[in-house]
């Protein structure tokens, strides 16, 4: 079994944020499935069947610091392994659009990541880092300065492409 998780934010207010670059990939992925919720690890998730491999998809409802509950949780569940286990979030130092995928690499800094690498105590999981930072003209990234101007930078809106 494979375990596919999108980070995010839950509520309405951070629906369409940077930080919910995880959230948004799968959504668009995956259409307009039904989540399912389960309480007991706050969470939402979706199952299916994959070239004959069963596949779990997760959007945590713990807030991006507190990930690892979640996926800790559907882990021990499924008995899944960490290079089972593919993470898709935002990240400031890519362009917007961009994609990168590393394994087992550390946390970056990343909350999220950091909250999974410390429950399920592992690193060797898939990352998908989606870039979230616009660019200049020269096409260098162009990141806020300051903790405050970078959470603001994070919880701002997505402009929609259509």
């Amino acid at each position: 079994m494979k375990l596919i998780v999108g980070l995010g934010n839950p509520g309405k207010e951070y629906e369409n944020t940077r930080h919910n670059a995880g959230f948004i990939i799968l959504d668009n992925i995956l259409g307009g499935i039904n989540w399912k919720k389960s309480s007991k690890a706050n969470t939402l998730y979706f199952n299916d069947i994959i070239d004959k491999e069963e596949v779990e998809y997760l959007k945590p409802q713990t807030f991006m610091n507190n990930s690892g509950v979640s996926v800790l949780s559907a882990q021990t569940k499924h008995k899944i392994k960490p290079e089972n286990i593919i993470v898709i979030y935002d990240d400031m130092d890519l362009p917007i659009g961009d994609l990168k995928i590393s394994f087992n690499r550390s946390s970056g800094g990343h909350n999220g990541l950091e909250s999974i690498i410390k429950k399920i105590k592992s690193q060797e999981f898939i990352r998908i880092r989606v870039g979230v930072c616009p660019v200049t003209p020269s096409g260098k990234t162009k990141k806020p300065k300051g903790e405050e101007a970078v959470l603001k930078f994070l919880l701002g809106y997505l402009k929609k492409m259509n």
